[in-house]
């Protein structure tokens, strides 16, 4: 029997205290050079497949895997019309399969007021004195650009820690 169904906080917490530095490095890296690394979206595929293996029953693991495909896909396909970033994209999509299908509504409702919350705090620091905290970030001077790392990162920060700890 898998300890998701003995404990359903059990894998989110996993999940969280593994993807939570990258996440940070995710979103800092967007905010200071409009770019979310290579790597960091390696680094999180690579926490769902040590870490999903371990927590997930087998086909639950297997079938995440098609959420990364999907989510993929649809990035691309936004990243072709200019509404979202490459790196954007593939972020989305390495984090995907850390969320279950059924919470997928949920995530997009949470996703919708924070990004409407990390866009409005971003233009609020970086039109105050809050700017000189991080003067040299690239986000401050990209006109209407936004660092969508930002909201993505701390969207999958704030859902996980949701289903892990409320």
């Amino acid at each position: 029997m898998s300890t998701d169904v003995l404990d359903p906080t059990f894998t989110p917490t996993v999940f969280f205290w593994l993807a939570l530095p990258v996440a940070i490095w995710a979103a800092w890296s967007d905010l200071a050079r409009m770019r979310i690394p290579n790597m960091s979206v390696v680094a999180l595929l690579c926490i769902f497949a040590l870490a999903g293996f371990a927590v997930l029953p087998f086909d639950q693991y297997l079938y995440r895997w098609l959420h990364f495909v999907v989510v993929l896909v649809l990035g691309f396909a936004l990243n072709s019309t200019g509404t979202l970033g490459a790196g954007d994209a593939k972020f989305a999509a390495a984090a995907a399969p850390l969320i279950p299908l059924s919470d997928v509504s949920f995530l997009i409702m949470l996703f919708c007021a924070n990004l409407l919350g990390t866009w409005i705090t971003h233009r609020i620091a970086k039109h105050t004195k809050l700017r000189t905290l991080a003067p040299k970030w690239k986000s401050w001077s990209t006109g209407w650009d936004y660092p969508m790392g930002f909201a993505l990162s701390s969207t999958l920060v704030m859902y996980l820690a949701i289903a892990a700890f409320v």
